[in-house]
């Protein structure tokens, strides 16, 4: 299988919204998705891109991205955080995630980052044991928080003084 690898650009949001709804459906919460065309375009295409997108094709048809933007940490600097990995499933097991992680490592080592972050879902043991072949540490002590637009939306301060 002749696989490369390139960096996702403007015309390919329809073929990323399809790799996302993809993996909502695997991760058993397809009514979650609520980006839009226009959200990835203005945030991952304008002026001040706020995510990176590696795209993986096989003969010209996007069959993989690796979706990442950079946080910082107050412990070490600047970090990378893979947002997700996501390979079509007639794709799998061809070693085009290997491919997109790898390239994501490498974009860690030419950017400066100093950690690399992601999330997986307990119950996703073959991506927890690809996780473990690069001797990366999966563990449950962290806990996710999370406010839901809806909430931030609801949200009633109680402080007076904000920072602007």
């Amino acid at each position: 299988m002749n696989i490369k690898l390139r960096k996702g650009k403007e015309s390919d949001i329809p073929e990323i919204i399809n790799l996302i709804k993809e993996l909502a459906t695997f991760e058993k919460a397809p009514e979650e998705v609520t980006i839009t065309s226009e959200d990835l375009k203005k945030d991952g295409f304008g002026v001040n891109p706020i995510f990176e997108i590696i795209l993986a094709e096989c003969d010209s048809t996007v069959v993989g991205m690796a979706f990442y933007f950079y946080s910082y940490s107050t412990w070490k600097g600047k970090c990378l955080y893979l947002e997700d990995i996501i390979v079509k499933e007639k794709y799998r097991g061809e070693k085009i995630g290997t491919l997109l992680f790898e390239s994501v490592i490498m974009k860690c080592r030419e950017t400066g980052a100093k950690r690399m972050q992601w999330q997986v879902l307990d119950w996703n043991t073959p991506a927890i044991d690809f996780y473990k072949k690069y001797n990366a540490s999966v563990n449950n002590c962290w806990m996710n928080g999370r406010l839901t637009e809806e909430q931030i939306k609801q949200f009633q301060t109680s402080c007076d003084i904000f920072v602007n």
